[in-house]
């Protein structure tokens, strides 16, 4: 195993696996499961076969910890507000707060679609991960992958005009 190669992993993916466990696990609270996502590569770095990119791997172990820390704590509060980094230009308090809003809004309409729906629109649509990366961290095909996106985002809007008709 070759540690220089796992601390490049992380200096080039760590940021990658903490927005991708903040969206799946809707807490921002994931600095150990990040930490956690690189012992488990470590210690399965003999299971890498390098048919996925490096990236992929890691988010599928980020996953696969995530699914099993919800079923741990029974916690699936998918309703909490997720803090995501902020953009480092200067924008006045009323931007902030629309921005705010918006992220809050979108947040509570991708915590109300089903399990499926929630995953490929985090991997896909905020990840921004291909469609092949997306297949095999979800083990489904790539035509799932697409069709499950289209139908989730047909839903997100759905749930997306709920959320603003309710404020």
């Amino acid at each position: 195993m070759d540690e220089e190669l796992i601390t490049d992993w992380f200096d080039a993916y760590a940021d990658d696996v903490y927005r991708f466990l903040i969206y799946y696990t809707s807490t921002s609270d994931v600095e150990d499961l990040v930490q956690e996502v690189f012992i488990k590569a470590i210690d399965r770095y003999d299971s890498f076969k390098g048919d996925a990119s490096p990236k992929t791997w890691l988010i599928s172990i980020a996953r696969n910890l995530a699914i099993d820390e919800a079923r741990k704590n029974k916690r699936k509060d998918w309703r909490k507000l997720i803090k995501s980094y902020e953009n480092k230009v200067d924008i006045s308090p009323e931007d902030k707060q629309l921005i705010s809003e918006r992220k809050l809004e979108l947040h509570q309409a991708i915590s109300k679609l089903k399990q499926d729906y929630r995953d490929v629109v985090i991997l896909r649509g905020i990840e921004e991960l291909s469609v092949m990366e997306t297949a095999t961290i979800l083990k489904w095909s790539d035509s799932k992958v697409r069709v499950t996106f289209h139908r989730a985002l047909k839903a997100l809007k759905l749930h997306v005009e709920e959320v603003q008709y309710e404020s």
